[in-house]
């Protein structure tokens, strides 16, 4: 161990340790001991306090407990004389540097410091909760923590690869290109991105802002704050991740740092100037298991046993081998990438705009934008069929009517996108599953807004994709790039036809209406009972290790984005990963939906932990969830039924809870009777906790649920024989607690109220 090193974060942590005692007691003086304290729109309190500590803290007064701790695990600084393995004593000081700051941040937001400003920065996008990046003061606030949103948001793609891993850039780069030049290597990696810190005054937030790189959750590029102490964002993230998908509990510290170090696989890049709080924060990332990569020359640490990879990594910009500084930076990536053992899925694209998953969700602004496709002013759709192997011309992409070149700067115009396909191992059942994937192709390349399926899509491209040379065709490019990487194994042949001409488009529409129409009606026509498979999703395993989705045709995944067809094309075209047939075997309970063949397979997954799963309750051995549910359905037993929380929502609820603290209930591998976590869509399956009595015991429900899949519901009140159910329904606009709930349940003559008792 570099005694220099240790030095300089001991001495770091020293200094932020008495910077936040200092903070801390002007704050009690000032505010008040019973001043409340958290970050907003996080369940988790204080988050790596809470993960390393147990302490929950919600007020100034409880700081000074977790303080005490953080000296606690202050050392002396080395001296010349004193040579020992310093390992430990950093790593402690990494601990007091990381709860220091939290502290200096909690403080922060109490005097409205945080987020923190930066003249002309706008937040690009981003969830419900994210901070306004176009304050009318011109100074746009920067993101401070994540919420939980957004955390549960990114799930999804944490677990099944598509987001590898997140890095940490702490500092200024060389010079605003190899900025970029580094953002970008990482974008097309799909890492996510957190930037913080300064090297003298200068951040990499700066560069980019200059550059005009967009910022926020769209772009998998999150600022947190101008100085090194916002570096406790991504530390708490990581925290979160492991309390979240991993189901542990605040106090778990051990447990924390070792899920971190096994199933997140992040590091930290320092571009500049190293200071003693650097290298304490730097401290800090290892106890994670997040090894630091400098473009700076320093000692490197390269133990065994705390970390599965180097610890401190020195590989000066200026001296990496390369013909200029923009090569040079993408080797530093490599770097960074290979250090952590980060698992990248690559898949060229040969489109002029950069692509990845890290622009999916991307929204170009009208303002911003070329031409639209869709939407207000126009009709978009797509459609993919199977036809005869003869009938493809592998690799032939049209563009059948006239381009947008041609016509003026924000016009909309109609367009289809036909996509062909063929395959010894395609089968028609298929068609579904690859059509819902042109949205995530699309969607990959920077400067294209994609939103929507079927006939109600809508795309945008950007005047910076336009000015940078992308053409209708390259729709096609996209889509045959990503069909033959992804769906190699069942599709042979691919072709794609971009359609602008009204006649053929009229005809197509029609057609690819009449295929919906079908597909709607055949996968409504599956039932549980008339078939003896269902199968398994172990994608989120891969964070939640004691979760495991059952999915059959009448519930899909809790993520909502794996339904029975899905997994059953998954398996075709990867038979050893995570959508496993299994049998149902005996009814033990066919009105519960409890089968011998699904616990054999429970408690074999789960590890033993869970020993019995009802597919068609809530009340009795409800199915697990990992933390990317798009809504929690919970008990409110004073109303005798259920409310539905949409993860958007981010009001109270009747439960005296948001939707945040409920995930820790539902979340993380748990099964908890009362309280699940279900994709959407489930809600209008007749096996909705048919068990407990459907669809009529949703007493409370989120208003977005409400407005987004109005129509859906309104066919499930018709189903359930009452027409005006969904206006008898509560949302956040009627009532936010349960004295509230009743009334309106009363007044509305909801039938919850004179069913049989859920317990």
């Amino acid at each position: 161990m570099s005694r220099y090193i240790a030095t300089r974060a001991i001495r770091g942590a020293n200094l932020i340790v008495r910077e936040a005692e200092e903070l801390l007691n002007k704050a009690m003086q000032e505010k008040g001991a019973d001043t409340p304290v958290g970050f907003p729109n996080t369940a988790y309190y204080l988050p790596t306090i809470l993960g390393m500590t147990g302490r929950e803290v919600t007020k100034l007064g409880d700081l000074p407990p977790v303080l005490e701790h953080a000296k606690d695990l202050l050392h002396p600084v080395p001296t010349a004389q004193c040579w020992t393995p310093y390992l430990g004593e950093t790593l402690d000081s990494g601990m007091a540097t990381l709860l220091s700051a939290e502290i200096i941040e909690a403080v922060r937001f109490i005097y409205g410091e945080e987020p923190g400003t930066k003249p002309g920065f706008h937040m690009a996008g981003g969830s419900f909760t994210s901070p306004d990046g176009s304050a009318a003061n011109g100074n746009g606030r920067l993101n401070g923590p994540i919420d939980d949103v957004q955390l549960r948001a990114w799930g999804i793609q944490l677990v099944d690869g598509r987001m590898p891993g997140f890095a940490a850039i702490v500092g200024c780069a060389k010079s605003n290109e190899v900025a970029v030049k580094i953002v970008r290597e990482l974008q097309k990696r799909n890492i996510l991105i957190f930037l913080c810190g300064n090297v003298n005054g200068r951040s990499v937030i700066d560069q980019l802002m200059e550059e005009g790189v967009e910022m926020g959750y769209d772009t998998y590029i999150v600022p947190f704050g101008n100085d090194t102490l916002s570096a406790i964002y991504p530390m708490g993230f990581a925290t979160r991740s492991a309390l979240t998908f991993g189901g542990l509990k605040g106090g778990q510290a051990k447990d924390i740092l070792q899920y971190n170090r096994q199933r997140v696989f992040a590091f930290v890049l320092a571009l500049g100037e190293v200071d003693d709080l650097k290298y304490a924060a730097a401290a800090g990332a290892i106890n994670y298991g997040f090894p630091v990569i400098a473009d700076t020359r320093i000692p490197q640490i390269l133990p065994t046993g705390v970390t599965t990879y180097e610890h401190v990594i020195s590989m000066p910009f200026n001296e990496i081998e390369g013909k200029d500084d923009l090569e040079r930076a993408e080797k530093l990536v490599q770097k960074c990438v290979e250090t952590r053992g980060v698992k990248i899925k690559l898949t060229e694209v040969p489109i002029p705009v950069p692509y990845g998953s890290a622009f999916e969700g991307e929204v170009v602004r009208k303002k911003d934008m070329r031409v639209e496709f869709g939407g207000k002013y126009s009709r978009a759709f797509e459609y993919l069929r199977m036809i005869d192997m003869d009938q493809v011309e592998d690799g032939k992409i049209e563009v059948i009517g006239p381009s947008f070149e041609d016509l003026p700067e924000g016009s909309s115009i109609d367009m289809g996108i036909l996509v062909e396909v063929a395959g010894r191992k395609m089968q028609e059942d298929f068609e579904p599953v690859l059509e819902r994937q042109i949205h995530y192709f699309v969607n990959g390349a920077s400067g294209i807004q994609h939103i929507g399926q079927r006939d109600i899509t809508w795309i945008r491209i950007s005047n910076a994709a336009a000015d940078k040379g992308f053409a209708l065709k390259h729709f096609g490019d996209i889509l045959y790039a990503r069909f033959m990487a992804d769906f190699g194994a069942i599709v042979d042949k691919v072709q794609v036809k971009i359609i602008t001409d009204p006649a053929l488009h009229a005809e197509w529409l029609q057609k690819a209406r009449h295929a919906y129409d079908y597909r709607n009606n055949r996968l409504a026509d599956m039932t549980d009972e008339a078939v003896e498979e269902f199968y398994t999703c172990t994608l989120c395993q891969s964070f939640a290790p004691t979760h495991l989705c059952l999915v059959s045709p009448q519930r899909l995944g809790l993520c909502g984005a794996y339904n029975y067809l899905d997994c059953a094309a998954s398996f075709q075209i990867n038979p050893t990963g995570p959508n496993q047939p299994i049998r149902k075997g005996m009814a033990i309970d066919k009105t519960m939906g409890i089968y011998s063949g699904l616990n054999e397979i429970a408690v074999q997954k789960s590890n033993g932990t869970v020993q019995e799963v009802a597919m068609y309750s809530i009340m009795n051995s409800p199915m697990t969830a990992c933390g990317c549910f798009e809504c929690i359905v919970m008990l409110i037993p004073e109303a005798n039924g259920v409310m539905v929380v949409s993860r958007e929502d981010t009001s109270m609820t009747p439960a005296g809870m948001t939707f945040s603290t409920l995930a820790g209930m539902a979340g993380g591998g748990l099964q908890t009777p009362g309280v699940m976590g279900v994709g959407k869509y489930y809600l209008t399956s007749p096996k909705f906790i048919s068990a407990d009595g459907g669809f009529k015991r949703i007493v409370w429900m989120s208003s977005v649920l409400k407005q987004t899949m109005a129509a859906e519901f309104q066919a499930v009140s018709e189903r359930e024989g009452d027409p005006d159910l969904i206006a008898k329904i509560a949302d956040e606009t009627i009532c936010t607690d349960v004295d509230g709930l009743l009334a309106h349940l009363e007044s509305t003559g909801h039938p919850a109220l004179m069913m049989d008792p859920m317990f």
